[in-house]
């Protein structure tokens, strides 16, 4: 079965009309992207959006013989123009099978939000899911067998609605060999480089408007590190780029390793705060006990953060006490940190983990708080030894260490 995917952009496109953002302006070129429309096997078009006769011909396509013409969401703006020779375009109930005369078959899927994803079967079996902008299945898709069986390609709004991906991975409908493409691409991620770092973190990609694609071929996609060390200063967006990491899988186990602080109503927002930006499906484990969790099997783990860790580890050894630190304090402290780097060396899970960069500003005017930025430098350089990838947030930006 093969997909020619004539946009891949927003239904507004990229660049927005007139839009004056940083994401729009450089939106240009090959980065410009045409409303989202999906060309299959030249019979079958998913969405009609302006110029799709022209885009379709730029392609080396035609749609002469498009015998079928659905639309997934509800469509704004200017009437559109029907291109002579195409059937009228309409929406099919959820649920509602249609057999196309080349032996296609598809299946309207039921969305959380206005919309309808469309399920394609080609006459050779070769199966693909398509999701309309901004929405997710309401349920595990209804395959029409037994068990859910991985799609072999996803198209979907992977930036808007990460966790549409993720509700495909638990049900196993999104599978180890599933090609995912991001699709309906908007502003809110600026194009190029950033746009295919955080795609390649939710296992997709995305295509330059015109690509075609063999639904059932081998598709290499991105490889998802193990292991990713995210660093950063106060408020520069380290934790939110490591749950962004993690928002297209499901059953994440989040591990907060700082105290509680129920007496603090400051610290107390803090944390609220961060428990209602995470998926609902996101478990909490409060906790500084880490080797454990490592060593075991399990769902994707991420850990905020190391620097919170450390503090509890030099509690527990009274670092912070000079007496205590050259008695013993300083080999027992070197001993946890080493359980630690060791069990991040061997997991098997897929672990982010967050930390705090300490040293680039003001010398700390206490000897214990030199002791603790040496020591956070030190576990920071040793946790990132054990890592396929290290980022550094600076100011809501990331750059990609390694």
């Amino acid at each position: 079965m093969e997909l020619t995917l004539l946009g891949t952009g927003a239904p507004a496109g990229l660049p927005r009309p007139h839009c004056p953002c940083a994401a729009c302006a450089t939106a240009r070129g090959e980065r410009a992207r045409a409303a989202t429309a999906l060309l299959v096997d030249g019979v079958l078009l998913l969405d009609l959006t302006p110029g799709a006769a022209l885009a379709a011909a730029r392609a080396g396509h035609s749609l002469a013989g498009v015998r079928q013409v659905l639309l997934t969401h509800p469509h704004s703006g200017p009437a559109m123009e029907l291109p002579a020779g195409l059937p009228p375009a309409g929406r099919v109930a959820d649920g509602r099978v249609l057999t196309l005369l080349g032996g296609h078959r598809v299946r309207a899927v039921a969305m959380d939000a206005p919309g309808t994803g469309y399920e394609v079967t080609g006459p050779g079996g070769e199966r693909l899911l398509h999701l309309p902008p901004g929405g997710a299945p309401a349920g595990v898709p209804d395959t029409g067998r037994a068990a859910p069986a991985p799609y072999d390609l996803v198209t979907a709004d992977v930036t808007g609605r990460p966790d549409a991906v993720a509700r495909l991975r638990a049900a196993g409908a999104i599978g180890p060999a599933t090609a995912v493409v991001a699709v309906h691409l908007d502003h809110d991620v600026p194009p190029g480089g950033e746009l295919d770092r955080r795609l390649a973190a939710a296992g997709a990609r995305a295509v330059p408007d015109g690509t075609t694609l063999t639904v059932g071929a081998y598709h290499p996609g991105p490889e998802v590190p193990r292991r990713t060390l995210v660093t950063g200063g106060a408020r520069s967006g380290k934790s939110w780029e490591a749950e962004r990491r993690l928002a297209a899988f499901p059953g994440v186990l989040y591990v907060a390793t700082g105290p509680r602080r129920g007496d603090d109503p400051e610290w107390t927002a803090r944390v609220r705060a961060h428990r209602e930006r995470r998926p609902g499906s996101w478990r909490t484990a409060e906790t500084c006990d880490l080797v454990p969790l490592l060593a075991q099997e399990g769902p994707p783990l991420l850990i905020d953060c190391l620097s919170l860790w450390l503090t509890d580890a030099m509690d527990r050894v009274d670092a912070w006490d000079d007496t205590a630190w050259t008695g013993g304090g300083e080999a027992a402290l070197r001993q946890r940190t080493a359980s630690l780097v060791g069990a991040v060396r061997e997991t098997r899970r897929t672990v982010v983990l967050v930390t705090n960069e300490a040293g680039s500003g003001v010398v700390p005017a206490t000897a214990s708080g030199r002791r603790f930025r040496d020591e956070l430098g030190r576990l920071n350089a040793a946790v990132a030894d054990e890592c396929e990838r290290v980022l550094l947030v600076v100011a809501g930006q990331t750059l990609t260490l390694r």
